[in-house]
């Protein structure tokens, strides 16, 4: 065995063995850890992420990751940080207390987006070149099933109650409906042009999802499994081609959806009842990621092309400050 191989399956076994313990930790406490309340923005061109204290708005630190970091998530006990990297195919384990790395767990080809089960044990994946959605067992770092979808599958979201898991495809213009104890595909709901991400109201009774080259949201009722509304935005001065959905989160309460408007540099403020956009933010350029606090307060808004992320006081509808966070911004993470 070559000592570059043996040395990369002594990092995914050192992953494998730290995510075990996190997974078994977890399900005897039933609870997670308190977070650090550091903002994590991940960098593609720069391989590393960007630390921010939320209270100074002030860059803190960096911290080295794999190439080509995007999607990341918190272990299910809050101690560690799992972030997708596409040019890696794994996800980099990063200890949020001492951010540190501390292992890989390999995820594919070209991994896009990620989520893991409620019991943090099943962590589901979209592979991009494969056109998969592939299961991977936490504990073992063994890919379990892998689930044929539509090309270019991008988002990926569990329903709260860990049976389905929905997927967007980005050719296909469908999310896929994905039945987590089989593999089986349910059903193939078509979308506006290009879906990309999701959002649960609270209630778990509708999914939002964006399409980025139809300037729209699809309102999808996650029990008739069927689009119910579309929102369709506009911005004065600008075309609808300039207006690119992508980035999407759901207020605390249900009341509000905000969704990163990408090439058109806002963040448009949605009403979820009527399904009209009521506010719009300037904010920086590509905004593609968008982030909300726990208790509905602040917005991150990672901004693609301008390198920089934009943080919003939701109240006032208004920008704060827009910090610099490193070469081509993908997501936003805050440990809360």
């Amino acid at each position: 065995m070559q000592k570059g191989t043996a040395i990369a399956l002594r990092i995914a076994a050192t992953a494998i063995a730290i995510l075990a313990a996190t997974s078994a930790a977890t399900s005897a406490t039933g609870a997670a850890a308190w977070g650090t309340g550091m903002v994590f923005v991940s960098s593609e061109k720069d391989h590393a992420l960007t630390v921010v204290d939320p209270k100074t708005l002030a860059v803190v630190g960096t911290v080295p990751t794999c190439k080509r970091p995007r999607h990341m998530q918190r272990t299910a006990d809050g101690a560690r940080l799992l972030v997708a990297c596409g040019e890696s195919g794994q996800a980099d384990v990063i200890d949020l207390a001492s951010r540190k790395s501390v292992g890989r767990l390999p995820l594919g080809a070209d991994p896009e987006a990620f989520d893991l089960s409620p019991d943090g044990r099943t962590l589901y994946v979209s592979n991009e070149e494969d056109g998969a959605l592939g299961f991977i067992d936490v504990a073992s770092g063994k890919r379990l099933r892998e689930v044929a979808v539509g090309e270019e599958p991008e988002g990926v979201k569990v329903s709260p109650d860990g049976k389905r898991v929905y997927v967007t495809s980005e050719v296909a213009n469908m999310v896929h409906v994905v039945d987590a104890a089989t593999g089986q595909i349910i059903k193939n709901i078509p979308v506006g042009k290009r879906p990309r991400r999701f959002a649960f109201t609270p209630d778990g009774a509708e999914l939002w999802v964006t399409s980025e080259l139809a300037a729209s949201v699809s309102v999808i009722s996650t029990r008739d499994l069927a689009v119910t509304h579309t929102v369709k935005f506009d911005i004065k001065g600008m075309r609808p081609d300039d207006i690119s959905p992508v980035g999407l989160a759901m207020s605390p309460d249900g009341k509000t959806a905000y969704v990163g408007l990408g090439r058109a540099n806002h963040v448009a403020f949605v009403d979820v009842a009527t399904r009209k956009p009521v506010k719009q933010v300037l904010v920086g350029k590509r905004a593609w990621g968008v982030t909300l606090t726990r208790d509905g307060t602040r917005l991150y808004v990672a901004n693609g092309l301008s390198d920089d992320m934009t943080v919003i006081d939701v109240a006032a509808a208004r920008a704060l400050k827009t910090i610099p966070v490193g070469r081509v911004p993908y997501g936003v993470l805050v440990d809360e």
